[in-house]
């Protein structure tokens, strides 16, 4: 997506953050390059490339500028993943990044408000923002791990 087209994302509608002592949003982390994982925790695409690929990008780009934040952003199978599950999943897999708890929706729908918000189409979604608050990629399914690093050393380098 060209920098002149990228528009503003809409701020996410969190519940609940884990691994972070207070609330965030992504008016705090402007100046920053903003990794946005949406994940399932019994999603197979998720477990098996989405959350590693975050673990990497938190490891490798959080003292570059890059912020990692992983939206847990459940449609389906609500009540095997609530958020003390989740807990316990952020500590199995070892995730040291914030991960927010999407708000469920206002009307009973299945689709929480962030996941709606942003029209994402399903888990794993990939969406990049860059240092102005612009979204800059928004990906359904697996991003390779070579490519988005470059994508992200290119946003980085941008003034």
């Amino acid at each position: 997506m060209d920098a002149a087209q990228a528009q503003l994302l809409p701020e996410w509608q969190v519940a609940q953050w884990l691994n972070t002592e207070q609330s965030m949003s992504l008016a705090d982390l402007r100046g920053q390059v903003v990794l946005i994982h949406a994940f399932q925790m019994l999603c197979p695409g998720c477990v098996m490339h989405a959350i590693p690929q975050a673990r990497q990008v938190h490891e490798q780009f959080a003292d570059q500028g890059v912020a990692m934040i992983g939206l847990h952003t459940v449609f389906e199978h609500h009540d095997a993943m609530q958020p003390h599950a989740l807990a316990a999943f952020i500590h199995e897999y070892g995730l040291r990044f914030p991960v927010g708890v999407d708000a469920p929706s206002a009307d009973g729908q299945p689709v929480p408000r962030t996941m709606a918000r942003w029209g994402l189409q399903g888990t794993p979604t990939t969406l990049v923002v860059d240092r102005q608050g612009r979204l800059r990629l928004r990906h359904f399914g697996h991003v390779p791990d070579l490519p988005l690093g470059a994508f992200l050393g290119r946003l980085l380098s941008e003034a």
